[in-house]
């Protein structure tokens, strides 16, 4: 059995997540229903990427039977009240990354995932991609010794995106691209919760974070510094530095297509589609929808590799970030 899929929001990010579920087999997933503020939007989106069904409000779309599982791709403000609906509707849902607003939020998504006993994912497509696969499994066999340091940044000029630098948006470099770097740094050190967090860095002029630098302190001399910006490009690499050797992750860090350790590079390829994608190797994105497929056929109500105790950990580190640069 396909499972059906119901989308909830027709824009940039729901576009791809639409396309890379079509480059996996028709048996396995479907994009069953789309669900916009308007109907014409949710129509045109629809008819674009052959979805069945169309709906203008977002209760219809919590109330189909017909679906498996809802993927929020709305703005980061509108998570917690949508995934809540959903959630209260019986439907499992895997939500883009940040899972809300703000650490309070996160846990009440998660109390209310337990309670009604649905499957609940922070969508952090990266985890699945094959190079994080690799690092992780480079990780659990001690490949480069103890890790000692983890660097990642992400940096983009995002100024003239809306989204990003309205704060009634939800925008900011933390929470929108940050949040990347500090999730490779949680996978790296297992999720473990470091002991301190420290930040430096620029408010936009609006209020939101315009560039941070954030540096994680773990037991045993470890560290991991992150660096994210909204006004600029940024290499956007990502280094594991251990006792015995060096991880690299060339650009982009968090949906990378090479991997270098000690030297050595190896090349993966993402499944390839003729259609309009709006992100670079937004493809990737079927990693993370086969990883829910797999977790859901075996009755699973949340993910061993983004946990929702990680995503908890997360959102306390964002929060924290956010209040000593004032915000």
């Amino acid at each position: 059995m396909a499972t059906r899929w119901g989308i909830c929001s027709a824009g940039r990010i729901s576009n791809d997540f639409v396309v890379a579920l079509q480059t996996l087999p028709a048996q396995d997933h479907q994009a069953t229903a789309v669900a916009a503020r308007d109907l014409k939007r949710a129509t045109e989106f629809a008819q674009s990427l052959n979805i069945p069904k169309a709906f203008g409000t977002y209760e219809e779309l919590a109330k189909d039977p017909d679906i498996d599982i809802i993927y929020v791709g709305a703005i980061h403000p509108v998570h917690r009240d949508l995934v809540l609906m959903f959630i209260k509707h019986g439907k499992n849902v895997l939500c883009e990354k940040p899972m809300a607003m703000n650490l309070a939020e996160v846990k009440e998504l998660i109390s209310a995932a337990k309670e009604h006993n649905v499957f609940l994912m922070e969508a952090f497509w990266s985890r699945f991609f094959p190079v994080y696969e690799k690092i992780r499994s480079l990780l659990q066999q001690n490949a480069i010794g103890e890790v000692k340091i983890v660097r990642a940044e992400f940096g983009a000029n995002l100024l003239s995106v809306p989204r990003v630098v309205e704060q009634e948006l939800g925008g900011g470099a933390v929470l929108d691209i940050g949040c990347y770097t500090i999730q490779f740094a949680s996978m790296v050190f297992n999720g473990e919760k470091p002991e301190s967090v420290t930040a430096k860095g620029f408010l936009h002029d609006n209020g939101v974070a315009e560039a941070a630098t954030v540096i994680l302190q773990y037991p045993g001399n470890r560290q991991a510094i992150l660096t994210c910006t909204m006004a600029t490009e940024l290499p956007n690499q990502a280094v594991i530095s251990g006792t015995k050797g060096i991880i690299q992750i060339p650009s982009y860090m968090w949906s990378p297509t090479s991997l270098i350790v000690n030297g050595k590079e190896t090349k993966y390829t993402l499944p390839p589609t003729t259609k309009h994608l709006c992100f670079n190797n937004s493809t990737g994105l079927s990693y993370e929808a086969e990883h829910v497929r797999q977790c859901l056929l075996k009755g699973l109500k949340e993910s061993p590799i983004m946990s929702l105790a990680e995503s908890e950990l997360l959102a306390s580190i964002m929060q924290e970030v956010h209040i000593q640069l004032g915000i």
